[in-house]
């Protein structure tokens, strides 16, 4: 193991410092750099540009992208917090541009050949866990604390609060907003933010539709939307079937309507739980 490390510091391609084991059977691209008592396992591969930090630990069949930020103490691809599992190969991939703060968890999938997948341009900050089986898009935050159990879908631009639980198979739609300290038990509709315990939509996320350049003629629309949903007093049914008719169509409004549809479809307000169950 002594050689393997050696040879690493000695090719100008990495900067693995010599306190830190590097599985022979890993594979580090170039420019990475990894600190001290690092754990780099068997099966792991890391993409070029990627720095890991002091203490960090990757399990087996993680799989990380190209200039991510692993900070200290962070643990990746360890095995599932799951009854259901029984030491089969499974993955955690985690794509490019992802920052992964102190103490950070995430575990790699229950299933032969399933993974738990993380996009490009996350931040996910300290002492946050995330379960197996989950899938976040790009350009999600995930703030201090924050516990996503397994099975749970995260879409693009979604920003997290600090100390929020989410259940398993909870999907979250892209650009919405849960204030910290919630409690997520059933599905939170893309735009939308939403707080409490449980946790319930409560207004737009107009700042991160904004953000994401959506122009204004369609955040007008959202905001529509979101009062014939949210402040008609109109039962789901009714409410999806006022915006079909009152609000003008767009990408973004059939995508809202399609998500409550499912949600419908769902168990307990969770549309994945009643893929489960189905």
């Amino acid at each position: 193991m002594a050689d393997v490390i050696s040879d690493a510091i000695d090719t100008p391609r990495t900067g693995i410092d010599p306190r830190a084991i590097v599985h022979p059977g890993a594979r580090v691209g170039a420019n990475v750099t990894v600190g001290p008592f690092t754990v780099i396992e068997e099966h792991v591969e890391i993409g070029d540009g990627s720095s890991i930090g002091s203490c960090a630990v990757l399990k087996p069949y993680t799989k990380l992208g190209r200039n991510c930020q692993i900070h200290t103490g962070a643990v990746l691809g360890g095995p599932p917090q799951d009854m259901k599992f029984r030491g089969e190969v499974s993955y955690l991939i985690i794509g490019d541009n992802n920052i992964i703060r102190e103490y950070a968890t995430i575990h790699r999938a229950t299933g032969d050949e399933a993974a738990t997948s993380i996009g490009d341009n996350n931040m996910i900050m300290a002492y946050s866990h995330v379960g197996h089986n989950c899938e976040i898009g790009n350009n999600v935050m995930l703030a201090n604390q924050v516990g996503v159990s397994g099975h749970v879908l995260i879409e693009d631009r979604v920003v997290i609060g600090g100390m929020v639980g989410v259940h398993q198979y909870v999907r979250i739609g892209k650009l919405a907003m849960v204030g910290g300290f919630s409690k997520v038990v059933q599905d939170v509709p893309p735009f939308m933010m939403a707080d409490g315990r449980p946790c319930k939509v409560y207004g737009l996320n107009v700042r991160g539709l904004r953000r994401a350049g959506i122009p204004t003629a369609v955040r007008s629309e959202l905001k529509q939307a979101y009062r014939l949903i949210y402040t008609n007093g109109l039962n789901m049914s009714q409410a999806i079937e006022s915006v079909e008719h009152e609000v003008r169509e767009s990408e973004e409004r059939d995508y809202l309507l399609e998500f409550l549809r499912n949600e419908k479809l769902g168990f307990g307000g969770r549309q994945l739980e009643g893929q489960r169950r189905g």
